[in-house]
């Protein structure tokens, strides 16, 4: 394996042990839709405006919009797949 090779290695790995979403090789299709879905909904809840145009769509205040969309972040996807052992 070249030099090359080995620092794109090692930076991927450095990215996935600092960024929790970026995944990794033991990344089940579970985990990663539960981190998408996370991702989404903290960037909505971020962006006061996005917020807004989602509050205004649904006819719900700003307060109780945040307020589910940070319930749904606790369980987006449903309960965890169990493990086969």
């Amino acid at each position: 394996m070249s030099s090359a090779a080995m620092n794109v290695n090692a930076q991927l790995e450095h990215l996935q042990s600092k960024h929790v979403g970026t995944g990794h090789a033991d990344t089940n299709k579970f985990e990663w839709a539960v981190n998408q879905h996370r991702d989404t909904y903290a960037s909505l809840i971020g962006h006061n405006t996005m917020l807004a145009y989602s509050a205004v769509a649904e006819n719900e205040s700003l307060g109780r919009k945040k307020f589910e969309m940070m319930e749904k972040m606790l369980q987006p996807c449903g309960l965890p797949v169990p493990k086969d052992d």
